[in-house]
């Protein structure tokens, strides 16, 4: 493994890991997410990224996808908090189409107006289609227990605001925001790294700096708890909630190592207590997710309707109970997420997109001493961590 880093007289950040395999990861991604988004605009940062795959004045939206898929590539994007990234995984032989066509739709998209209008459409059924799934709106109504508006609203957005959005809207923030100094590209493949500084400097040369600084939201927390009936379910949703450290925080890494071993996995706290010893759920784990303007884990459990209050209560008990563990059992804990990181950078995908959130959360360095950090965590860590009651909760049942 070879890393390089460059930031371009334009103030494009490039990251580039060398592999031997010769399949490329071209990932470009924005300082740019829902998060970023207020009440009035919830949903843009995720729009906007629909609408860059529609055309450019050089590609149709066919042309866009036929390039890189006549060649084996496989292209997509995603919106997250605090980043919109737009990749494709091909043949490193063909970086230089992936290059060009991911700078063309990120850079110069020409969203057109017949697409807005039908997009939003789509985007309305993609807010119902995870409505109607028990589990996501469930996380998702979590992170509104957990935060006020506008960062506790679903980065898709509401329908009812998403429906009104103009082409003008929406292309003027894209061009603002979208800019090379805003942006970082990463690079994990088989390739040359002056190759790929060379071709990134003509791509994206003649972009102009931001007009619009970008500012993200004062965050304000809450520990909300309520409940939701609908009919048709048989099984209820429960979450559980607490603010925990930020990406940029020395803590984030004690708080990977306490969420592997309350809730991740077959051998975790929470499998062996609710499911195991009592067989009160199917399924049963905890979720890190954090930034860096964030950090929050939830525990997740499907019971029946009956149990909710039971398995609240030993959900808590057992999050208590983690100021407890062993050093023996830290050890294995730090073993496991050690080994997990490793298994997970074996796909050169997995690898640019944690490259970019390091980047953005400090630097892109960083990633490379992640081993050097877990192990660094310390009991008193794990404990400071479990000293936490102020909780949020959501149920979702018949």
């Amino acid at each position: 493994m070879k890393f390089q880093k460059k930031v371009l007289a334009n103030g494009l950040t490039v990251l580039f890991e060398k592999r031997d395999v010769d399949v490329t990861t071209v990932m470009l991604g924005v300082r740019y997410g829902s998060a970023y988004d207020s009440v009035e605009e919830k949903g843009m940062a995720h729009f906007i990224e629909h609408l860059c795959f529609k055309g450019t004045k050089e590609r149709t939206a066919k042309e866009i996808i036929d390039e890189l898929e006549k060649i084996g590539g496989d292209v997509n994007a995603f919106t997250s908090d605090e980043t919109t990234c737009y990749h494709v995984k091909l043949p490193s032989n063909h970086l230089n189409v992936a290059m060009d066509v991911l700078f063309d739709i990120f850079f110069n998209p020409i969203f057109p107006e017949e697409d807005v209008e039908k997009e939003a459409s789509v985007i309305c059924e993609e807010i119902k289609m995870y409505r109607d799934n028990p589990m996501r709106y469930s996380l998702e109504k979590m992170e509104e227990n957990l935060y006020e508006a506008p960062f506790g609203i679903s980065g898709t957005g509401k329908a009812e605001i998403v429906r009104v959005m103009t082409r003008e809207q929406l292309l003027g923030k894209h061009d603002k925001i979208y800019t090379p100094e805003n942006s970082i590209l990463s690079v994990v493949g088989n390739n040359d790294f002056e190759e790929i500084v060379k071709m990134a400097e003509k791509l994206s040369g003649d972009k102009d700096k931001s007009e619009m600084e970008l500012n993200f939201p004062e965050i304000i927390l809450r520990s909300r708890n309520n409940e939701e009936k609908r009919d048709g379910l048989e099984q209820a949703n429960v979450v559980l909630g607490v603010h925990f450290p930020k990406a940029n925080e020395k803590e984030s890494y004690a708080a990977e190592v306490f969420s592997a071993i309350l809730g991740q996995g077959m051998s975790s706290k929470l499998f062996m207590e609710v499911r195991e010893k009592r067989g009160l759920v199917y399924g049963v784990k905890s979720y890190l997710d954090n930034g860096k303007n964030f950090g929050y884990l939830v525990i997740w459990a499907g019971t029946d309707p009956s149990k909710v209050s039971e398995v609240k209560k030993i959900c808590l008990e057992e999050f208590s109970k983690m100021k407890n563990i062993t050093q023996e059992e830290l050890d294995e804990a730090k073993v496991q997420v050690i080994g997990n990181r490793k298994v997970e950078s074996e796909g050169s995908s997995e690898t640019a997109v944690n490259l970019i959130m390091e980047e953005i959360s400090g630097s892109a360095e960083g990633y490379y001493n992640y081993e050097e950090r877990i192990n660094e965590v310390s009991l008193g860590d794990i404990r400071k961590l479990a000293s936490k009651t102020k909780f949020a909760s959501f149920s979702l049942g018949p």
